[in-house]
């Protein structure tokens, strides 16, 4: 990119984050002191106004676009595995899956306003550096959410990779799936384009977002289901466009 390229899109990146912390300031404190008391489905329907806001100003400040293949199942509630890439896909899945419990780091919860706001959606965080631990807190609070009819949304990478990386996929969203008899819905996407992992300078461009058909989870071993979805999520990771797209 040219030199007056990169300094208009350092601009309109500094106005999303800008209108991103007043966005979530606002939606974490009002929803704190006007929503605490309503049941999930009411107060996270709330809470998820903020990331649907997000994504209007990714698009309005960013030019940060969405091209969606693939329809959600109508039968739920499902484990969703998803690329992570960056922030995008977090946004903009805890938006479209709703209602749905995000796995995180449990660092994130202490974050002032984020993690308030995430607590209050229900996430899930673990501790990554107690992996037998945080298998035992996400069966637990996983199967919860489950039978209460939220999907759960985990990342089986653990952490952000670069587009065209395939990251090491962890069998602990198959496991779960497994045990509380509910399909895994695999989803691909290449976020990482327009918004790299530890990265400050959004680019424009479209988001190529591949939602695949449930696998079931009955009667399968949570090795070869993982394995599977991998399979899946890198096979349509590797038939979108590598460069950032208009």
């Amino acid at each position: 990119m040219t030199l007056l390229a990169n300094a208009l899109c350092a601009i309109r990146s500094a106005l999303f984050f800008f209108g991103l912390g007043l966005v979530t300031i606002f939606i974490s404190l009002s929803g704190i002191l006007f929503t605490w008391f309503l049941p999930f489905h009411i107060r996270g329907r709330y809470f998820v106004l903020g990331n649907a806001a997000i994504i209007f100003l990714l698009r309005v400040c960013c030019g940060v676009k969405t091209e969606v293949h693939g329809k959600l199942p109508t039968d739920r509630p499902f484990v969703a595995m998803a690329k992570h890439q960056s922030q995008w896909e977090t946004f903009y899945l805890q938006w479209s899956l709703f209602p749905v419990a995000t796995v995180v780091k449990r660092e994130l919860l202490s974050i002032p306003f984020f993690g308030w706001a995430l607590r209050f959606m229900n996430a899930i965080g673990i501790d990554r550096s107690n992996p037998r631990s945080a298998m035992r807190e996400l069966n637990a609070k996983g199967l919860s959410r489950l039978r209460n009819n939220y999907s759960l949304l985990i990342f089986p990478e653990g952490t952000r990779t670069l587009p065209g990386v395939r990251g090491h996929y962890a069998r602990s969203g198959a496991s779960i799936a497994i045990a509380a008899g509910v399909p895994v819905l695999p989803i691909a996407h290449n976020g990482g384009l327009v918004w790299p992992t530890k990265s400050l300078l959004i680019r424009p461009g479209t988001v190529s977002l591949v939602i695949g058909d449930a696998i079931p989870s009955t009667g399968r071993e949570s090795r070869e289901l993982t394995l599977e979805v991998e399979n899946w999520i890198e096979d349509q990771c590797a038939k979108m466009p590598q460069q950032r797209q208009p």
